[in-house]
């Protein structure tokens, strides 16, 4: 791949160096790893960032020939609120009014890359119609995850009123990059690298956006990140979406970038206990690390089959990328068994049914997704999957693996009907890894999550949680304690813990936000919808076109939608700016409410 990035000759002035224009489907593209942001077209070949690329922002005041300008649309073009998408002949910007007032940002979310022009515009900031990642249109910052990266903004002086036209002034780097990562410091710890003492310890990989948070606000001591998986942090959630992705596509930040910012990795590192009185942690292999604060985000560990027949080959639950990969390698023209139809479950079988000869799904409940969506719109993804040849066992589960040879051969039910399988992917749920806090005197709860506050501290001072393994009080919920285990979630979550290690009493705020992704085809899913006793569905479900919100009493708790953006994104907005949604506003079908500027 060598060699950095070069400026595009003349004759190339139209390649696009973003996603494809199509924007229908691109999203799932971008899922399985092909239309990801981190690899382009150019002249057909796919080439990847390189670190200049990744690291260095464009200069502040570009040279002129560096630069390109251009009217884009007259000044009563865009009402206040609006958005659009404008051409700059080197790339798109995306120009928005609020306030009487036009600002110029990158177009597409450095996340998936979503057209944000689709998103929400609501106090002060755009919201990304796919993922709900939020961007300040003041600043371009990154607000609210996933993603880790921020928007180009074209200050002021680069937007301009000349004869009622507005010119946008941007440089052809930015037009191009189409992501900025914000300004870090650097670590100028001269103990780094190799003492046995270090400032901020980070226990998993989901605490790499509390290490990134502190360089950005100006930390410059020593941070270790330990990870239990043979990689630097990569993006879990393609896992199951795109079983075989490579582990280096996967990668949310390339190695240089730990070593630019002095962000140190450690891999295949487990902690085995933590001496929470003398600040020391001990792993496995006996090497000892002193701390001053410590993130935990120990993630959770999959549960497994305790049946008959549980020690034979090619049973799998899909934690790690050789994981994903050895079950699509095993799979291809074999007998697949999926055992528990959640999320993960039902994005492989989605995944596997192109490549195996058959796919079959086992579940407890009636319907899939059951106790997260309901019972209506389980059943109408039940369909779609039945559509494309999975076969369901449901209200059953599995009473013996049956193996020839060592290996899989059949999958006997509880119902005693057999089903071939040369393969078994278990997703049954998992359990909070936090049994090396079990001494430590960090607090655990009686199914062994980490309770935190609204800061992220635990019951230690100095000591903060983040991710699936935590229950936290979730505010827009009067506090209540839960346990989100979503992506999203975990960066927001590792944020505020660092904004609290700097002591900048920052309190968590985000509205859980997830998706998922078969058969071409995206649910997104805002809010937390546990308990909910009742569910109104606007749009056509057998079209899998519709909205759901999920009720509790008089109020919405959570939205799922399918092809009907960017509701889920607005709703998330409207329940991030405090206010409750009641059920008599969705039961009419009148979604004007909704379609106002914001609240």
């Amino acid at each position: 791949m060598g060699g950095c990035f070069s400026k595009p000759k003349p004759v190339e002035l139209k390649i696009e160096v973003v996603l494809p224009e199509k924007e229908r489907g691109k999203e799932e593209l971008s899922a399985s790893g092909k239309g990801s942001p981190r690899a382009y077209q150019g002249n057909g070949t796919a080439r990847h960032f390189h670190t200049e690329e990744r690291l260095s922002t464009p200069h502040p005041y570009p040279s002129p020939q560096d630069c390109v300008e251009a009217a884009v649309c007259h000044v009563k073009d865009l009402e206040n609120g609006q958005m659009r998408e404008v051409e700059l002949g080197w790339g798109k910007v995306l120009l928005v009014k609020d306030n009487g007032e036009f600002h110029a940002l990158g177009h597409k979310c450095p996340h998936y890359g979503a057209p944000l022009v689709k998103g929400v515009l609501s106090r002060g900031r755009v919201r990304c119609p796919w993922h709900g990642a939020c961007f300040n249109i003041s600043t371009g910052d990154l607000e609210d995850f996933p993603g880790l990266d921020s928007l180009h903004k074209f200050q002021p002086l680069q937007v301009k009123i000349e004869k009622e036209k507005v010119y946008v002034r941007a440089s052809k780097q930015a037009l191009q990059l189409q992501r900025r990562t914000k300004v870090m410091a650097k670590c100028i710890s001269p103990s780094a690298g190799y003492s046995s003492s270090t400032n901020v310890l980070i226990v998993g990989a989901a605490g790499l956006v509390c290490a990134e948070t502190l360089r950005q606000e100006g930390f410059s001591d020593r941070i270790v990140l330990c990870t239990l998986d043979r990689h630097l942090p990569y993006d879990r959630p393609k896992l199951s979406k795109s079983l075989d992705t490579q582990p280096e596509q996967l990668a949310l930040r390339p190695k240089e970038f730990f070593r630019a910012y002095g962000i140190e990795v450690l891999t295949e590192a487990q902690v085995v206990t933590v001496d929470v009185r003398t600040k020391k942690v001990v792993f496995k292999d006996g090497f000892k690390l002193e701390y001053s604060k410590l993130l935990l985000a120990p993630g959770s560990s999959p549960k497994t089959l305790s049946c008959k027949g549980k020690e034979v080959e090619n049973v799998f639950t899909i934690r790690t990328p050789e994981d994903a990969n050895r079950v699509v390698r095993l799979a291809r023209g074999r007998n697949v068994v999926v055992v528990g139809a959640g999320f993960l479950g039902m994005e492989v079988a989605a995944y596997l049914t192109e490549k195996a000869h058959s796919v079959s799904v086992v579940e407890l409940e009636e319907t899939p997704f059951r106790r997260f969506l309901g019972e209506r719109v389980g059943r109408a993804l039940m369909k779609m999957f039945e559509n494309n040849r999975v076969k369901f066992y449901m209200q059953t589960e599995v009473s013996e693996l049956r193996g020839q040879e060592g290996k899989l051969k059949e999958v006997v039910l509880k119902s005693s009907k057999v089903v071939r399988a040369d393969v078994c992917v278990v997703g049954i749920g998992a359990v909070p890894a936090t049994g090396f806090l079990r001494q430590s005197g960090i607090g655990l709860d009686s199914r062994g999550f980490i309770p935190v506050n609204k800061m992220m501290q635990t019951n230690v001072p100095g000591v903060f949680a983040a991710g699936d393994a935590v229950t936290f009080p979730l505010a827009w919920r009067n506090n209540r304690k839960v346990n989100i285990p979503h992506w999203q979630m975990a960066h927001a979550q590792g944020r505020v813990a660092a904004q609290n290690m700097l002591a900048q009493e920052a309190e968590m705020s985000t509205v859980p936000y997830l998706w998922t992704a078969m058969f071409g085809k995206s649910l997104r899913y805002a809010g937390y919808g546990e308990g909910f006793d009742d569910v109104i569905i606007q749009g056509d479900l057998e079209e899998l076109k519709f909205v759901a919100f999920y009720t509790k009493g008089d109020e919405v708790i959570a939205v799922a939608s399918m092809n009907y953006d960017p509701i889920v994104s607005k709703v998330a907005e409207v329940l991030a700016s405090g206010r409750a949604i009641r059920k008599r506003e969705v039961e009419t079908g009148d979604m004007s409410w909704l379609t106002g500027k914001g609240s």
